[in-house]
């Protein structure tokens, strides 16, 4: 419940530390005054109250601000010198979701720039002369699926990239990263979007993954990144989108899944913390934000209508903390005001 979907005095809601305050209860209550901050002028408090039925996603300033990291990015974007199909992906599916279409020229750009990342025994790297990882591949893989053409689906070389999954597919049905790389629940999902959308699923591919996946939750229903580590927003994500893709969300306790996931939705703020006791965070719009609509699935046997969902979470405040809270009047969004 955020802060315009309540009643009653916004100072009076939010976190409580129970005259106990620490360092993360601290930020926490920082963190809350700047959302409070944000929203005072949509609330009956202030003195010339803005309608709430002003609120809107500014599309065109989105536009334009994706638009601008085409031809330029600025210096300290070298840290992503080996994320460049996730620059590209980032860029495309904003536009895509924004229903801006995507110019020809642009798109043939694209599918030259992924063309370049793909390497001779199969997958994607984050950059030419790089070696191929599979969060690269699950970008490039949806950068050329969002462009659409036969000429961005040539691109892919099925056979290769399938060998390239098989090698990085572990005994325990995980997958690590790259050869010789770390083991996660990223790698899960990465590796069976790109063969649901190449169509190269196999049972060797699939034998165990959805167990392994299984075995990432924890006590408190969430999902970590492998067996025995903290239940995290994005690993969640991951892990049960993995998981629908293999027709497998039968492994997990979905009670108590659920229940973890909609404890993440921040009670004053509307927006999603990734992880218990951490602050809101606009990316995890996305990351939980994403398991709702599948959850809505799971729970469609019992639930026709899908009606239950919206006791689940609250969608009215995620869109406004995003609105309000992340949105630059510029273009682009933020995790929090601050």
């Amino acid at each position: 419940m955020g802060v315009l979907n309540r009643p009653g005095d916004i100072n009076s809601y939010g976190y409580n530390d129970d005259s106990f305050p620490t360092e993360s209860s601290e930020v926490q209550l920082e963190t809350e005054e700047s959302i409070r901050r944000a929203f005072f002028s949509y609330t009956p408090e202030s003195p010339r109250p803005t309608p709430l039925a002003s609120i809107e996603l500014r599309k065109m300033r989105h536009v334009k601000y994706v638009l601008g990291g085409i031809d330029f990015l600025a210096s300290y974007w070298t840290s992503l010198d080996a994320s460049k199909p996730w620059l590209c992906y980032w860029i495309l599916h904003s536009l895509d979701l924004l229903g801006y279409k995507i110019p020809e020229k642009l798109a043939e750009r694209a599918i030259s720039t992924i063309s370049h990342m793909q390497c001779e025994t199969g997958g994607f790297a984050g950059g030419p002369g790089q070696e191929a990882h599979l969060a690269p591949t699950y970008a490039a893989v949806n950068v050329l699926a969002i462009i659409g053409t036969k000429e961005a689906y040539d691109v892919i070389n099925r056979t290769t990239l399938l060998e390239f999954l098989l090698r990085v597919k572990q005994k325990d049905g995980s997958f690590t990263m790259t050869v010789g790389g770390e083991t996660d629940v990223r790698g899960s999902y990465c590796a069976m979007s790109a063969a649901t959308i190449t169509n190269i699923m196999t049972p060797e591919l699939t034998s165990g993954a959805a167990e392994f996946v299984g075995r990432c939750q924890t006590y408190e229903g969430g999902l970590g990144g492998y067996p025995g580590v903290e239940a995290h927003g994005g690993y969640a994500f991951c892990g049960l989108a993995a998981l629908e893709l293999l027709g497998r969300t039968d492994v997990l306790d979905v009670d108590t899944f659920v229940k973890w996931s909609a404890s993440r939705q921040m009670s004053l703020e509307g927006g999603f913390q990734g992880r218990t006791n951490k602050l809101v965070d606009g990316c995890y719009s996305f990351w939980m934000g994403g398991v709702f609509p599948i959850i809505g699935k799971m729970l469609e046997s019992f639930d026709a209508d899908n009606s239950v969902l919206d006791f689940v979470y609250d969608r009215d405040a995620l869109q406004e903390y995003m609105l309000v809270a992340c949105q630059s009047k510029t273009g682009g969004l933020r995790d929090k005001p601050s």
